[in-house]
């Protein structure tokens, strides 16, 4: 999966159109990079290092050969398989652009060769952010004119889609979203909903983890790369888990917010929250020792430990 020499190579080729285009938008370059990593990175991470041009790269970033399975399972979707495409009208036109693009694709990424094997495999799903072919239906002219494979046209399709993903949970009205909330509309982009009870472990499963949860690492991972400066910086070193008391979140009505720093702006309470905890969380203290009515602690949210400072005031001990 893509490293940070990766991400830093990304964002060398893309993070200036990205930019330009996520103005007025809550999503940020590292998120759509993430995006990029979990769709298509184990792709351009091998092209990037042979001798290929981006747009080559672009061509090659296509994937998804699941069909539907005869007795049920695998691909629900148009098209659930070769002879779906083909009734439609351009089908065969729109399956020979799929299926060269298998082959072209599997000459660079191996594990690819049982699929090419069989001549009613395809790809389902085009460009580095991965606009699947079920949209064939209504914009037949993306795939059969190739778009996906100009960067703008696939960020353009990316974002479409994220805004799409934040307005099917709830998310339309929020000016800014914390990692978490962004999390959420990567997954929904992925599977086009969001369980709030499942946390982090939704989305596609690759037998480790699921999207989710690796979108969520991509995320952080890109935080640490810039293109304006010298060596990669190395990923955060993890803290010791905390050992203080535990406490409940105990607030009646809003979720408790849990900030960077121990101090809240008046003028803009958001500035510096982290994740809101629900009441009944459990935290736990990592010095016990208040700051300006603040206590920094420790808690599992949504399969993330998150740390930060959150109002003593709304705090309970948890008796042993």
């Amino acid at each position: 999966m893509p490293n940070a020499d990766d991400i830093r190579w990304f964002k060398q080729q893309f993070q200036s159109s990205i930019e330009g285009v996520l103005q007025g938008t809550p999503f940020s370059v590292d998120m759509v990079t993430a995006v990029a990593c979990q769709e298509t990175g184990f792709i351009w991470q091998v092209l990037r290092k042979r001798q290929l041009s981006v747009q080559r790269i672009l061509e090659l970033c296509v994937g998804d050969t699941i069909d539907a399975k005869p007795g049920g399972g695998g691909r629900r979707p148009f098209p659930k398989n070769k002879a779906d495409l083909i009734s439609k009208p351009q089908g065969q036109e729109m399956f020979n652009i799929a299926r060269q693009a298998l082959i072209d694709m599997a000459q660079q990424i191996s594990g690819y060769s049982a699929a090419v094997a069989n001549p009613n495999k395809f790809c389902h799903g085009f460009g580095i952010f991965q606009f699947d072919l079920q949209f064939f239906l209504t914009e037949p002219d993306y795939f059969l004119q190739k778009k996906y494979a100009d960067f703008d046209a696939c960020l353009e399709k990316c974002v479409g889609e994220l805004q799409n993903a934040r307005k099917r949970i709830g998310l339309q009205n929020q000016t800014s979203l914390t990692d978490l909330q962004k999390a959420s509309v990567a997954i929904a982009y992925n599977t086009g909903g969001f369980n709030p009870s499942k946390g982090l472990k939704q989305g596609h499963f690759d037998g480790t983890k699921f999207y989710g949860e690796q979108f969520f690492e991509f995320l952080q991972l890109s935080k640490t790369v810039q293109v304006d400066e010298g060596p990669v910086s190395p990923p955060p070193t993890p803290t010791a888990p905390a050992t203080g008391p535990k406490y409940v979140v105990n607030v009646s009505a809003s979720p408790l917010n849990l900030r960077r720093e121990p101090s809240r702006d008046p003028n803009n309470p958001d500035a510096n929250v982290k994740v809101r905890l629900p009441n009944g969380q459990i935290v736990t203290a990592v010095t016990n020792q208040p700051v300006n009515g603040f206590l920094e602690v420790e808690a599992d949210v949504q399969g993330v430990q998150q740390r930060g400072f959150a109002s003593a005031q709304f705090l309970k001990l948890l008796a042993d």
